[in-house]
């Protein structure tokens, strides 16, 4: 009974003179690899292009293109699907070959090679290379399984949701109020429930690159006020005030972007402020900032938009984040400490949604006196 044999490793060998090529074509082919060559470095472009190896033999002084560039190009301009290492060949007085490895190559060996040491670090680097695929069929794996898993427990919780509606609204039967109030229950549960399913396939979209945003004029005075609209009665329950404030300098508060994503965005912000706020008030306020002015906040993003932009502050009087949750707090499942908190997915969906927007998110919060949630939108991203 046969087995399957792992394939040959393909390797591409790059270099302007003939007979260093053949020399290490003869020496690889000898080891089993499958030996492709190009004689400079657009071919070898061309080449990687059309058919990705698993490891580039590069020689860094070429005319036209040399070998920084071509490891250049290959790391910060080329869209392969796989990590691929690269290998310099270099001569011993050729300078600087600290300069490819900053741009990118993962090792180098010196002219005239050895037949043991090139073998060795053609095995060191296969080795790296392997072990990256490896990881990242595992995390693609990973990936596809939250998904599918995702899919999977919506299904029936959208399900349940009906039903448990159809049994409140009496459509099976009159209810006692005993089993009312146990519906009641498991429908809060079972909506709890969906929303994580729901943000936790959200997240996924957006780490799998799956996430398209349709951008389109969107008043933010509009959508806010209907988001505050279908958050009130939660805050009605807990007897706190929930005031729109509009600096008078906003001449106006429309910006492109996706009007789903910021629904969403504005409803996490203003749930998490009402739900971690027992008495007081929940603020919403929006103004325009030019592009030199500055907040002092924890900064969340490394660059600022540039160009005007519009800022959505969501501030509570709740008990506030302690300094040390604050760093993570937009990180994924980083839950807080109060009792009330959930899967530590929401505030990284909304980075995630920020940034898809090319925004920022900061938070100000002092303990005892409540938070501010700053979000930074460029009026045109």
């Amino acid at each position: 009974m046969s087995s399957l044999l792992p394939s040959p490793d393909k390797i591409l060998v790059v270099d302007d003179s003939p007979d260093n090529v053949f020399l290490i074509k003869t020496i690889l082919e000898e080891e089993g690899y499958i030996v492709s060559t190009a004689e400079n470095g657009i071919v070898a472009l061309t080449h990687l292009q059309a058919s990705p190896c698993d490891l580039v033999l590069l020689d860094l002084m070429m005319p036209g293109m040399d070998g920084y560039e071509v490891t250049r190009r290959i790391r910060g301009e080329m869209n392969l699907q796989q990590y691929i290492p690269i290998l310099l060949i270099t001569a011993h007085d050729a300078p600087n070959v600290a300069r490819g490895l900053d741009l990118g190559a993962d090792d180098f060996i010196r002219k005239p090679v050895t037949v043991d040491e090139l073998l060795a670090r053609v095995r060191s680097l296969l080795r790296l290379k392997h072990s990256m695929d490896e990881r990242d069929e595992i995390a693609r794996q990973r990936e596809d399984f939250v998904s599918r898993l995702t899919h999977d427990l919506r299904t029936p919780l959208v399900a349940a949701d009906r039903m448990l509606m159809l049994f409140e609204q009496g459509a099976l039967g009159q209810l006692s109020p005993q089993m009312q109030e146990a519906l009641t229950i498991m429908a809060r549960s079972n909506t709890n429930l969906l929303s994580m399913v729901n943000t936790l396939l959200e997240v996924y979209r957006f780490e799998a690159g799956r996430k398209t945003l349709a951008f389109q004029p969107v008043d933010l005075k509009q959508l806010i006020a209907e988001v505050v609209g279908e958050l009130t009665p939660l805050a009605q329950v807990k007897a706190l005030t929930i005031k729109q404030e509009y600096a008078e300098e906003l001449t106006s508060s429309n910006i492109m972007g996706d009007r789903l994503e910021l629904h969403r965005l504005l409803t996490n912000l203003i749930g998490n402020a009402i739900k971690f706020t027992e008495s007081g008030q929940v603020a919403i306020r929006l103004s325009s900032v030019q592009e030199n002015n500055e907040i002092s906040a924890s900064r969340l993003s490394s660059s600022t938009p540039s160009g005007d932009y519009i800022n959505i502050v969501v501030a509570d009087t709740g008990s506030g984040i302690p300094p040390e949750e604050q760093t993570t707090l937009f990180q994924r499942f980083r839950q807080g400490s109060h009792k009330s908190s959930g899967s530590g997915l929401g505030l990284y969906l909304s980075r995630r949604i920020v940034e898809a927007h090319q925004g920022q998110i900061f938070v100000n919060s002092v303990l005892g006196k409540g938070s501010e949630f700053i979000v930074r939108l460029p009026i045109k991203p």
